[in-house]
């Protein structure tokens, strides 16, 4: 386990070299032409599956997504106990550096029915949502998977962008919520404290992704972030509009919140708990808060692209990561919430401390608490996209 705080975490990278911003112009769109993305259907695009007579997979995820060997980092002891134990050897790449950026580099096979050369790749709820829409996933086979449907997190089925799991599976997931520095502060418990109580007045930041700080002020103001309506929306864009006027929020940031938080810069923020975990290793005044509110929970997903020759490969692998002892092995490193129940057992083997930390293993009361953000069609992604960067002035 790494107990040192990464600089750039794997939920910052979100907001990285292209950000939210990026989405307007990329939209449905493909990048650089405004040609709009070609959806395909099963029928149209049929994939050939050559897991029966090849054994290899190709795999994308972000960085600092998988356990290595602290002594020797060229090893991966989950990754490497799979090959070993299946035979199937793993091209493992961590070239998903921005959910923006990576589809920019897939969109014109996908459109075009063609091979991505990968047959797994990790990508966040709502960009999951889009390749759903736009008929570029394989759907899964859940008879191979019985792990995932025996051992998924009540919270994480049956979300509203892909009901019954049937094309996007998570890797790891995390909550966006309030976080605050109890050296310079005292606690906080709601959103309107952060948006309104004046000894917090240019000492709050919130986060440019639009689905997590909108969501907690869509919950904030009583309504489901999960199924909102567009007054409901512009409600809570007001409030958000406001405390943007009043000075209460100096700025919109990716994860670089974080030192900021930890010197004290900032008094309290919209925050994500796989950077608060790292922060409070180094100082435990640093504090996550899930709002009386809510919280918002997002995952980022293994989805099998078209044209991928090896589904029966990804789903053994995807069905491997969901035994609770390997979940454990992969939680222990990332830090992230462990999206597979009975892994919390088996951590209580690795690191008890890691065990007992909510933000890896919420309890049942902070997962009813949570909500995933609704699933947008393309009209109303750019229209909420373009009206929160209005306000945040991206």
């Amino acid at each position: 386990m790494r107990s040192a705080f990464r600089p750039l975490t794997r939920r910052g990278l979100l907001t990285g070299t292209l950000g939210s911003a990026a989405l307007l112009a990329a939209g449905g769109s493909l990048a650089g032409c405004g040609t709009p993305a070609a959806q395909q259907t099963e029928e149209g695009c049929v994939s050939e599956d050559l897991s029966g007579t090849e054994k290899t997979l190709a795999f994308s995820n972000w960085p600092q997504y998988m356990d290595v060997d602290e002594d020797d980092e060229s090893k991966r002891p989950s990754l490497d106990e799979f090959v070993s134990r299946t035979g199937i050897k793993v091209a493992y790449s961590e070239d998903v550096n921005d959910n923006n950026e990576f589809f920019g580099k897939v969109q014109n096979q996908l459109a075009a029915c063609q091979s991505t050369g990968r047959d797994i790749m990790v990508l966040t709820d709502w960009m999951a949502a889009r390749m759903i829409r736009l008929g570029w996933l394989q759907m899964l086979d859940g008879t191979k998977m019985p792990n995932v449907a025996a051992n998924i997190l009540p919270s994480l089925r049956n979300r509203p962008f892909d009901v019954d799991n049937q094309y996007a599976v998570p890797w790891q997931s995390g909550l966006a919520g309030l976080a605050y520095n109890g050296r310079v502060t005292g606690e906080i418990r709601t959103v309107d404290e952060l948006l309104t109580r004046p000894d917090l007045k240019g000492k709050v930041t919130a986060l440019s992704e639009m689905r997590d700080t909108m969501g907690l002020l869509l919950m904030s103001n009583g309504h489901n972030p999960a199924d909102f309506t567009a007054n409901q929306f512009d409600d809570a864009l007001n409030k958000l509009k406001r405390a943007v006027n009043s000075g209460q929020i100096r700025r919109f940031t990716g994860n670089d919140y974080a030192p900021d938080l930890a010197k004290g810069d900032i008094a309290a923020c919209v925050g994500w708990s796989g950077d608060i975990i790292q922060l409070g290793f180094e100082d435990e005044q640093i504090k996550f808060v899930v709002p009386d509110s809510g919280v918002m929970l997002w995952s980022d997903n293994m989805l099998v692209p078209n044209q991928a020759s090896h589904k029966t490969n990804a789903e053994e692998l995807i069905n491997y990561y969901y035994e609770p002892a390997v979940a454990a092995q992969l939680a222990a490193y990332v830090n992230y919430i462990c999206p597979v129940q009975g892994a919390q057992a088996e951590m209580e083997k690795i690191d008890p401390e890691l065990a007992a930390n909510p933000l890896i293993f919420p309890d049942e009361a902070m997962l009813s608490r949570s909500r995933v953000f609704m699933a947008l069609d393309e009209t109303q992604e750019r229209e909420y996209e373009a009206k929160f960067q209005q306000v945040i002035g991206a």
